[in-house]
C-alpha cells in the first residue's frame, strides 16, 4: 500500500510529543512490512526538507505557525494525483480539515480535544483560535472514520454527537525491548519524579505544592523533574517560594538511557496534567518498575490500573495528591507491591500489537 500521512510534526521535531511517538512507532512498523509511507509535516530549524526516517519518507514544508494554511494547496499540487491508497489525517490541536478536499479513502487519528483547557496554556486570542478550530471538527469530520487512543477520547467524540460505529481504538504503547520490564534498584532517598513537558496546562506546579506537604512528613524526600518546556522558570520560582529548591533537581532533556535509569531509580512518578489523549509516560514509568500517581483526568485515567500500577487522585486536589504519595512511598511493602504490579500492567502494551491493529483498520478503510 501507498499511505500518505499529514501531521504537524515528525519524530525529529523538537516540539514533538506523544502524538508524534504514537505515529512514528506504529508507522515505522507498517513500513517495515513493505508498505510505502509518506509523512507530510512542517519544517523546523536545521531540518532537511526531505529524508527517510526508519523507513518513513518525511517531507517538510512551511513554518510551524502557518503550516496548516498551506496543506490544502500543497496536497492539490503534489499529492492529489499520486497513487496513494489512503490519506491519514493526524489531528493535533489545529485540524487540516481534509474531508473538504481529500477524495481518496481517508482516516483520521485523534488523541484528545484541548477544549477549554487551552485557555490555561495560552492567551485568550490564541486560545479562542484553537477552541473554534476544534469546534469545526464537529461538522467537517462528522462522517469521517477515526482512530482514537483511549476510551476517554472516544467518550469525548460521542459526547459531541459523533457515531460510535465510525471509531476504533488503537492504544499508545511502549517499545518493550528498550525498557527493563522489571523492578530495579531504587534511590536511597525517597524520590518522586515528574516526567513530561513543562507546560502550564500539564500543571506540574501542583506536584511542587504537594511535594512541600510531603516534605513535612518525609524529610529526606527528593523531587526529580525530567523534561523541558517554557514553564520551567515559573516552576523554579515556585520551588523557591516553597523553600524546597534544595530538594528539587531539574534534569531537562535526557537521553533514552538516562530516562530509563532515572525512572527505574524513582520510587514513584506523578502525572498532574488536566487532560491528555492517553498517558504514554505513565506506561513507560511502569515498564521501569515504578508506580504512577496520576490525575484522574481524561486520557490519563485510561493508562493507570487503579490499585495495581498506581493510584488516581482528583485533579487539582493538592492534599489528596500529597496523601497518596506519602501512602505509597511511606510503606515499603506497599511500594514493592505497586512496583511489581506496574510491570505486569506495562506488559499489556506493545507497539507491534498497535501497529497490527492500525494496519487492519487501514486495509478495511481502503476496501470499504
Amino acid at each position: 500500500m501507498n499511505i500518505l500521512i499529514i501531521n504537524w510534526q515528525d519524530i525529529k521535531n523538537p516540539f514533538g510529543g506523544g502524538a508524534e511517538v504514537h505515529l512514528h512507532e506504529i508507522f515505522k512498523r507498517i513500513a517495515a512490512k513493505g508498505h510505502n509511507i509518506t509523512l507530510f509535516v512542517c519544517e523546523f530549524e536545521g531540518c532537511l526538507k526531505e529524508e527517510v526516517v526508519d523507513g518513513i519518507k518525511v517531507i517538510r514544508r512551511g513554518s510551524r505557525s502557518l503550516f496548516n494554511f498551506g496543506v490544502r494547496k500543497y496536497y492539490k499540487q503534489h499529492f492529489e494525483n499520486q497513487d496513494f491508497d489512503i490519506v491519514i489525517d493526524d489531528i493535533n490541536k489545529i485540524p487540516f480539515y481534509t474531508p473538504l478536499f481529500v477524495k481518496k479513502p481517508l482516516l483520521a487519528i485523534s488523541h484528545h480535544f484541548f477544549g477549554r483547557s487551552i485557555f490555561r496554556e495560552t492567551n485568550v486570542i490564541a486560545g479562542a483560535y484553537v477552541y473554534i478550530a476544534e469546534k469545526l471538527i464537529d461538522f467537517i469530520y462528522k462522517k469521517t472514520k477515526f482512530v482514537v487512543v483511549s476510551e476517554s477520547t472516544l467518550d469525548e467524540f460521542i459526547g459531541r454527537g459523533f457515531d460510535k460505529n465510525n471509531f476504533n481504538i488503537v492504544y499508545n504503547a511502549i517499545a518493550q525491548a528498550h525498557l527493563p520490564m522489571a523492578v530495579g534498584q531504587k534511590n536511597e532517598n525517597p524520590t518522586i519524579t515528574y516526567f513530561g513537558r513543562l507546560k502550564k496546562y500539564k500543571s506540574p506546579d501542583h506536584l511542587f505544592r504537594a511535594f512541600a506537604l510531603v516534605k513535612e512528613v518525609i524529610k529526606d524526600a527528593e523531587l526529580h523533574i525530567i523534561g523541558r518546556g517554557d514553564f520551567r522558570e515559573e516552576l523554579e520560582k515556585i520551588a523557591d517560594s516553597l523553600n524546597i529548591t534544595n530538594s528539587v533537581t531539574f534534569f531537562g532533556y535526557v537521553s533514552e538511557k538516562e530516562k530509563v535509569e532515572l525512572l527505574t531509580k524513582s520510587w514513584v512518578t506523578v502525572n498532574t496534567s488536566m487532560k491528555e489523549g492517553w498517558g504514554i509516560t505513565n506506561i513507560e514509568a511502569n515498564a521501569c518498575g515504578t508506580a504512577v500517581i496520576s490525575a484522574d483526568s481524561p486520557g490519563l485515567r485510561d493508562s493507570v490500573k487503579q490499585g495495581q500500577s498506581g493510584e488516581l487522585y482528583k485533579y487539582g486536589d493538592i492534599a489528596d495528591l500529597a496523601e497518596k504519595i506519602v501512602s505509597i512511598i511511606g510503606k515499603p511493602a506497599q511500594l514493592e507491591r505497586y512496583s511489581a504490579g506496574a510491570v505486569e500492567w506495562a506488559k499489556q502494551f506493545s507497539w507491534a500489537q498497535s501497529a497490527a491493529q492500525m494496519l487492519d483498520i487501514i486495509e478495511k478503510q481502503i476496501m470499504s
